[in-house]
Order: structure tokens, then C-alpha cells, then sequence
């Protein structure tokens, strides 16, 4: 099968096309062919070498870890599945994934697609989604009338998190830039900061939960707008534990931990009308497509999701 690899880490020109094996499913997991995938910092991360140490592969590595796709085979111990399902997941961590046109998922990281939802749209949701609801509900257990800050509401996570949060009935406040106002409002938020023309600390005080998708000083700043007993929850930097008992308030930083479950619940709000995908930027299926997608990730300012169409139409 076609694939997008890496044989070294380094930058954006590392990736490169080539002829791979098709994977080889347990009985466990189902084959996937891929309609769409989408770019996650992660990605790009990998690709350079910053999680060498935590995840330690032999090259030839396949990046990307979100899929959409119909399955084309399936494991002897799956239930629930069958040929020809539309399904979406967040694959396991390996170094065998989405930058292909097949891929192996076990499937209790799986789940059925909306009817009416588009490959592109689904391959947005799975990692992005997880993590913005394992950050609002299983780390920080956001409930109705809570206050929440969501760093870069514009983002992959950050556009989940507010309809997230939305649903559940908290408050949200949300930083972006001005050209991003008006899709974060519709997104739901509350009140929506411009980051270049004033400071979320000097606006915002006595919140609940503050989602960190930035790091760094923005991470440092967010202790002052929580409440006594509030709680940070980074997706970046590792919070200091001594800087919030600082702040008398509690922080923790989110690793995903896929779940299909979850990812099913997820859907079932996207066949409601409740949530949805922002899908801002397409690249096609190539060395060139994933090297200019990279790039765009790794210059912070996507809006949404950046999807790769693995078909001329991903639908």
C-alpha cells in the first residue's frame, strides 16, 4: 500500500512517499481502508524527535493517529463490526499509522460514523474530541454552571471544548484571534477575549476550570483567573505542582487515552446538532500535501482542523 513515512527525524521534508506492507489484523482488530486522516501536533512532534524517548520506534515510522474510513476486513473476536461500516477512531499510539491507505484498529478504540456525516468532517473529531472531553470531564469533571476558560478556542481542541463544555451548561470564556471571533461565538462561547488586544487575566476572575492548549507563559497566567480550588488542565506543558498550591488550586496535564466508547458518545451529539467539526484547511494524499499540512500545523495558526483526503472525495 501507499504510505507516508518518515526514515529519520527532522523536518517537514523528512516525509516521503513509499510502498509499505498492508497491515496484517489480530483478531481483535479490524482493517481499515482510509478515506481521510487529519494533522495533530502530535504528529509533527514525532516527526522531529521531541517524544523519541517516550516512544521509542524503528524506522520506517507511519505518522498520524485519526482515521475515517470503511472497514474491509475484520478480526475473528470483533462484534459489532462488519465489512463495509463507515467507522472513525483515534488509533493506538504505534509507529504503523494514518498516513496510509490502510490501517489495523482494535476495536474497542472504534466507532460507527454519523449517517450523514462526511469522512472529512469524522477524521477530525477522534483525537481532538477525546481530548477535549477527557480534559472538561474526566480531568476536570465540568458540570452545569461552571465556569471555563479555554486557551485558543480557534483550534483542533479548543472548537470541541467549547461545544463540550456547552453541553454540558457551563460558562465559557474563550482567547482567539479578532478574524476568529465570530466562529467561536457560534461555537457558543460566552465571551470571547482577543488575545492582541487584551489580556484573559485582566477580564476574567473566579473560574472553575481553565483548558491550557498553549503552554508556557499563557499556562502561568491562567492560575490567576481560578477560583480557590479551581483546576488547570494542560495539553502541552506539564503544570508546576508547586506554582498551583501556590494558587490554592488543583492542575493536571491530559495524555489521551483513546476510547471508542467515548469517541460513540461524541457522535451520537454530532447526529443531534450539538457538536460539529470545523474543518479549515484540505491537503491531498501526498508527500507535498502532507509537507505543507505540517507546516501549517506547526505555525499555530490553523483554524480548526486540517484534513487529508485520501480520495479525490472524501465523502
Amino acid at each position: 500500500m501507499k504510505a507516508v513515512v518518515i526514515e529519520q527525524y527532522g523536518g517537514k521534508d523528512q516525509l516521503t512517499e513509499k510502498e509499505v506492507p498492508t497491515p496484517e489484523i489480530n483478531q481483535e482488530q479490524v482493517l481499515i481502508e482510509i478515506h481521510s486522516t487529519s494533522i495533530n501536533p502530535i504528529d509533527w512532534k514525532v516527526r522531529e524527535g521531541y517524544l523519541k524517548e517516550m516512544l521509542d520506534w524503528n524506522f520506517p515510522i507511519i505518522l498520524g493517529w485519526d482515521v475515517a474510513g470503511t472497514i474491509k476486513e475484520v478480526g475473528d473476536h470483533v462484534e459489532g463490526y462488519q465489512v463495509g461500516d463507515r467507522v472513525f477512531a483515534r488509533p493506538a499510539t504505534t509507529p504503523n499509522g494514518t498516513y496510509a491507505e490502510y490501517v489495523a484498529v482494535e476495536q474497542d478504540l472504534l466507532a460507527h460514523m454519523p449517517e450523514r456525516l462526511s469522512f472529512e468532517d469524522a477524521a477530525a473529531v477522534p483525537l481532538a474530541g477525546l481530548t477535549a472531553w477527557q480534559c472538561l470531564f474526566d480531568a476536570a469533571n465540568v458540570e452545569e454552571g461552571d465556569k471555563v476558560l479555554i486557551h485558543a478556542g480557534s483550534g483542533g481542541v479548543g472548537s470541541y471544548a467549547i461545544q463540550l463544555a456547552k453541553w454540558a451548561g457551563a460558562y465559557v470564556a474563550t482567547t482567539a484571534s479578532e478574524k476568529n471571533g465570530e466562529l467561536v461565538k457560534a461555537l457558543g462561547a460566552d465571551h470571547f477575549i482577543n488575545y492582541k488586544e487584551e489580556n484573559f487575566y485582566d477580564v476574567l476572575d473566579e473560574f472553575d476550570v481553565v483548558l491550557d492548549t498553549l503552554g508556557g507563559e499563557i499556562q502561568e497566567q491562567s492560575y490567576q483567573v481560578l477560583r480557590k480550588g479551581g483546576k488547570l488542565v494542560s495539553i502541552t506543558d506539564v503544570p508546576d505542582e508547586d506554582q498551583a498550591k501556590e494558587y490554592g488550586v488543583e492542575a493536571e496535564h491530559v495524555f489521551l487515552n483513546p476510547k471508542g466508547e467515548q469517541l460513540q458518545q461524541i457522535a451520537h451529539l454530532i447526529s443531534e446538532g450539538k457538536v460539529k467539526s470545523i474543518v479549515g484547511h484540505k491537503y491531498p494524499f501526498s508527500k507535498e500535501g502532507l509537507q505543507d499540512a505540517h507546516e501549517l500545523s506547526e505555525s499555530h495558526h490553523a483554524k480548526g482542523k486540517i484534513i487529508i483526503q485520501m480520495k479525490p472525495s472524501a465523502c
